[in-house]
């Protein structure tokens, strides 16, 4: 039931990637720049495990990219030597906006995130299902938790629409990320010994605390300091989920049930806006493996983080954090 499920959902979004309200040029046959299937399943892979880990995935792509050669802005041509367009020339964009490698690089990152959304849907089918249900009165649990994830989500999907593109053009350098990183490492730590603190300190085991629409809108908020790559969504909402006073695998769970919403709301608006370049520069066998890949490995990190959560909390992934941005400064600044 759970696999058939799952695989029905992800299959139901693959059309977005060929979606795009400005059509680019199609190519002439075979796919315009070369993408190979080791370079599709590492990104693949990476996203999987990182998506729902507290260490940005966004980040880690950035830098994977970079290393695989994905960068390049020379404009693409087709085989019969013409422009290919992401956006063809017209009042709004008299000169047009070429099609590039790194354009190109840039969407299939962000719509392999339908792997993981595929791994949530595969993993927390029941309380998805309950919050179907609560739309339409037939489940009132499934109902509060709905609003809760809709409250939370509102927050990202505002400011994000707005700083979209502004955070596309600044923020994603390695620059960006290695700061992230260093930030996010030192939240972690006061929030985990914030929540042992707590822990130490209460008379009696705590009761559950229950979620409310209040604290679903201050996660919802901490969700939006991840925009800045390298910060991490996951971090964020279980970080908010901790101060909220819910017990590590509460915390999980939500930030999981947020990052469904979340996740699909920005892979189809990317894959809509841009998905046909993915498409036409790597072609769709690679689209379709990297979001294969991302989904299995996706699914097998979901149940690790819960389950190290539950009794180590998040150290371990705050060290990790420093080490990376001490290994990345190194590389490319010194």
């Amino acid at each position: 039931m759970r696999l058939r499920f799952a695989l029905w959902f992800l299959a139901s979004l693959l059309p977005a990637f060929a979606a795009s309200p400005a059509p680019v040029q199609p190519a002439a046959g075979a796919p315009a720049a070369e993408l190979s299937t080791f370079d599709a399943a590492v990104l693949g892979v990476i996203e999987g495990v990182t998506e729902f880990l507290p260490i940005s995935s966004t980040g880690h792509l950035i830098v994977a990219t970079r290393f695989l050669g994905l960068e390049s802005e020379v404009p693409l041509k087709d085989q019969t030597g013409q422009p290919l367009w992401h956006k063809p020339p017209s009042p709004k964009y008299p000169e047009g906006v070429p099609l590039t490698l790194k354009l190109a690089a840039d969407t299939y990152n962000v719509v392999l995130q339908f792997g993981a959304i595929a791994a949530v849907a595969l993993l927390y089918w029941t309380q998805l299902w309950s919050m179907v249900r609560g739309l339409f009165g037939l489940d009132p649990a499934g109902r509060r938790l709905l609003i809760h994830v809709l409250i939370a989500f509102l927050p990202a999907a505002v400011i994000g629409f707005l700083a979209h593109d502004w955070i596309d053009k600044h923020l994603f350098s390695v620059g960006a990320v290695i700061v992230a990183q260093i930030a996010g490492a030192g939240l972690m730590f006061y929030a985990e010994a914030w929540r042992r603190r707590r822990m130490a300190t209460a008379a009696a085991p705590a009761a559950e605390t229950p979620l409310t629409a209040k604290t679903a809108w201050q996660i919802g908020l901490l969700q939006c300091v991840a925009m800045w790559p390298g910060t991490s969504r996951s971090m964020m909402t279980i970080v908010g989920g901790y101060f909220a006073g819910l017990d590590p695998r509460r915390a999980a769970e939500f930030s999981f049930l947020l990052g469904f919403v979340t996740l699909s709301a920005a892979s189809c608006y990317k894959a809509l806006k841009s998905g046909s370049a993915v498409i036409q520069v790597f072609g769709w066998s690679h689209a379709l493996l990297g979001g294969a890949v991302a989904a299995v490995t996706a699914a097998l990190c979901v149940r690790f983080l819960v389950h190290w959560l539950t009794r180590h909390g998040l150290a371990i992934f705050a060290w990790y954090r420093l080490a990376l941005a001490a290994v990345l400064g190194v590389v490319f600044y010194l």
